[in-house]
């Protein structure tokens, strides 16, 4: 018999993508919605989905997972995020896993949808998270931006893509990029962190030619050209954005 478990979310005017997200997880007893404020339909749509809602204002992203795994009705936990659904290979493999679990948590394959396409190369795959956990013995950290779960065993893997698409354009990727590297510039800078010339040329280079030429990049086309660069730029705007917390203005005279 399948144990019973829990599908948590944390949610943002997600409007755009809840749906096809929980309409992946339909076959779960128990999903769980914890919503920041949304001023759009997120919440209206997670409800005729059967989605419990519940209301936390914004803690950072590992507080706010950890207090929709505490809101969760059972043990085992899936987390996702309203950006991401579940292959048909993945759901029948997470039901069997959880028949009887050789271990306490699990890695989850991740696949990217970028510009109309499915990334199979660079550093987008794969794209191993840690999604799946049983609460009593493995949750999220605190860290207000990537953040992850703490186990102190071994990861199982589960077989079966998780797919995911982060932005529908270019324009509202380049927007989370930005929100993002605010948060881990604003991180570092607090953990007396500081940025150099190396930070800012040589480690978006490497970021770039690592995903593009070493992992493959290029054979996912001009998708997988863009995705590259962008992860690149990322690496240069978080440590140029650290750089000017770090260095007072010239005063004009």
């Amino acid at each position: 018999m399948t144990a019973p478990i829990s599908v948590v979310l944390i949610t943002l005017n997600e409007e755009a993508n809840i749906q096809r997200c929980l309409q992946s997880v339909q076959w779960a007893d128990d999903i769980v919605v914890v919503d920041s404020g949304s001023r759009d339909k997120t919440c209206e749509i997670a409800q005729g989905l059967g989605a419990r809602i519940i209301h936390n204002d914004w803690p950072g992203f590992g507080e706010q997972k950890r207090f929709a795994t505490a809101a969760a009705q059972h043990d085992w936990v899936l987390s996702l995020d309203a950006d991401e659904w579940l292959s048909d290979e993945l759901t029948h493999n997470i039901q069997k896993a959880i028949q009887e679990p050789a271990q306490k948590a699990y890695n989850i394959r991740r696949r990217h949808y970028f510009m109309g396409k499915l990334l199979r190369h660079g550093i987008s795959y794969p794209d191993d998270v840690k999604r799946l956990y049983n609460r009593k013995h493995a949750n999220w950290n605190r860290n207000p931006v990537h953040e992850s779960i703490d186990y102190a065993g071994t990861f199982g893997f589960i077989a079966g893509d998780m797919l995911h698409e982060s932005a529908p354009t270019i324009g509202r990727y380049i927007e989370k990029l930005n929100s993002y590297t605010d948060i881990q510039a604003t991180e570092r800078y607090h953990q007396g962190k500081s940025a150099n010339a190396f930070h800012l040329i040589s480690l978006p280079l490497w970021q770039f030619l690592r995903g593009y030429i070493f992992k493959l990049g290029f054979l996912d086309g001009i998708p997988g050209f863009t995705h590259n660069v962008l992860a690149a730029m990322n690496t240069f705007i978080r440590y140029a954005k650290l750089r000017e917390k770090n260095t007072p203005p010239e005063k004009v005279k």
